[in-house]
């Protein structure tokens, strides 16, 4: 199997810095460095991320030096994110977190990682998204935490 393709979501830098759930974002960061997984960085992450704390821009900064897949939002990624939202799976307030999905649909991200708990790592709204994607022809998404993808990592290396 080759690398995993991981499709970073916003959260993940801030919990870089949080106390929660620092100790292992460092470490999903740490793999990400040793190129044990693939990292899939949108235009919306980084537009997202440009007016945070100088920390986790910098954060942001030293993981785009290395290799990485960027993801430009194209206008079929906009349009599916609406069809999320007409869904009523996210409101039109959280309009960004249905572009990460449908970002991460289009690209064939083996994974989403995020620690947003409320709109994305949740297994209601993974089976909605999964629901409006199938209905619209695309590919099922899967969204987990970066805990989740350490341990899969882990099990990779045994293999």
């Amino acid at each position: 199997m080759g690398l995993m393709r991981v499709y970073i979501e916003t959260s993940v830098f801030g919990g870089h810095f949080d106390e929660e759930f620092e100790a292992v974002t460092q470490d999903f960061f740490q793999a990400l460095s040793q190129g044990k997984i693939k990292d899939l960085i949108s235009e919306t992450l980084v537009r997202e991320l440009e007016y945070a704390p100088e920390q986790v821009r910098a954060l942001l900064h030293n993981v785009m030096e290395r290799d990485y897949e960027p993801l430009p939002v194209s206008e079929e990624a906009v349009r599916l994110s609406q069809a999320y939202i007409r869904a009523g799976i996210i409101v039109e307030q959280y309009a960004g977190d249905a572009l990460h999905v449908a970002l991460a649909t289009l690209a064939r991200a083996d994974v989403i990682v995020s620690w947003n708990f409320r709109h994305l790592v949740n297994p209601i709204r993974e089976r909605a998204f999964n629901g409006v994607n199938i209905a619209s022809g695309y590919g099922l998404v899967s969204i987990t935490t970066p805990a989740e993808i350490l341990k899969t990592a882990e099990v990779e290396d045994e293999d």
